[in-house]
């Protein structure tokens, strides 16, 4: 994955939007079209597709008018129809509306002690094929905050922070909830917190304020050495605090008690116990001062099952690769990443965006 940075000090909306589309016009359109045939083979009509992405849109102008209209600037920037770009933004939406991956994405972990700097670090799994490009963006949101995260083209968040020292890790969940009635498209809902959160409790209130249509789990902490885990669902919102040694760890299933009877993620077949048990055994190591030491502690001999790389010998909806290491400075209002897993940070170090 080749990333691209963005660094802008218009806010959020439409004008941010078609600048950002304006300069990475192929990039948008190629990615575009590459969410559009992984859709078709997973067997979703292209008419649900366009009904989906219409409907989050939708719901997202109700509850974030400013980020509706930056989705708008970007498709009039890029020159695409709006549904080109709307597809991406609820691409999770979308993918509610197929059978659960047999795999998950995304192994997150924070610990966070009162009155200290959170510490923290996730990997960012994916299909490497829908993701030759990612973006670093820096901007400044509608209340005045300027924040940075990661995201892929046309998504308008990810994984970020913001200068109120606000961190914001994501990995995605599923419910048999998901993919009824149209919601936020969860990426929308990441970007808003990221943007707006001033500490953990705020970022609660926001993600449970918007109505969503697929799951997914928000792992928030902030500056003073606060952090939860807001686990969303169609059914519900639950948060999840660490435990007594600081530590919060989450994968691709849900913890909470209630809406764990829900879970639909294939748990024999999925890696998502295994990464937890992982990440759980590790915690002692993983208190490792710099994100560098922590990198290297995950990684361990390269064989950890936070590091997934691909099985040639599958089709490409079920190859899964571990796309990018980052770790989020709540104090610096700085990132950490490696286009890469664990083990490229560690032995090729991380950068500072």
């Amino acid at each position: 994955m080749e990333l691209h940075t963005d660094i802008t000090t218009t806010p959020s909306g439409e004008a941010a939007g078609r600048a950002r589309g304006a300069r990475f016009a192929p990039r948008i359109a190629r990615i575009s079209g590459l969410y559009a045939a992984h859709f078709t083979e997973l067997g979703i009509a292209p008419g649900v597709v366009a009904d989906v992405a219409a409907a989050s849109h939708d719901e997202l102008a109700r509850w974030a008018p400013h980020l509706a209209a930056e989705i708008g600037g970007l498709a009039a920037g890029a020159g695409l129809p709006l549904a080109d770009v709307a597809l991406l933004d609820a691409r999770t939406e979308i993918l509610a509306r197929a059978a659960p991956s047999r795999e998950g994405e995304c192994s997150t972990m924070v610990r966070a002690v009162a009155g200290a700097s959170p510490e923290t670090m996730q990997t960012w799994d994916w299909h490497a094929h829908l993701a030759p490009d990612g973006l670093l963006l820096a901007g400044v949101g509608n209340t005045g905050l300027r924040f940075k995260l990661f995201t892929e083209f046309g998504v308008s968040g990810k994984i970020g922070l913001n200068d109120a020292g606000v961190g914001v890790h994501f990995n995605i969940l599923n419910h048999r909830s998901d993919g009824g009635a149209p919601g936020v498209p969860v990426h929308a809902v990441a970007r808003r917190v990221i943007e707006e959160a001033t500490d953990v409790d705020h970022a609660i209130a926001l993600a449970g304020s918007a109505r969503v249509s697929a799951s997914t789990v928000l792992t928030v902490a902030d500056r003073a050495g606060r952090a939860a885990s807001i686990e969303m669902s169609p059914a519900g919102t639950a948060v999840v605090r660490p435990g007594e040694d600081g530590w919060l760890f989450h994968t691709n299933h849900f913890l909470d008690p209630e809406l764990a009877a829900g879970d639909t993620i294939p748990r024999v077949e999925s890696s998502t116990d295994v990464r937890m048990d992982d990440l759980a055994a590790r915690r002692t190591d993983l208190c490792a001062g710099t994100d560098h030491a922590r990198a290297k502690a995950l990684a361990a001999d390269g064989a950890a099952p936070q590091i997934m790389r691909p099985d040639l010998s599958l089709p490409l909806v079920e190859q899964w690769s571990t796309l990018l290491t980052v770790a989020l400075d709540t104090d610096s209002f700085a990132m950490s990443y490696r286009a890469g897993t664990p083990l490229e940070a560690a032995e090729l170090g991380l950068l500072t965006f």
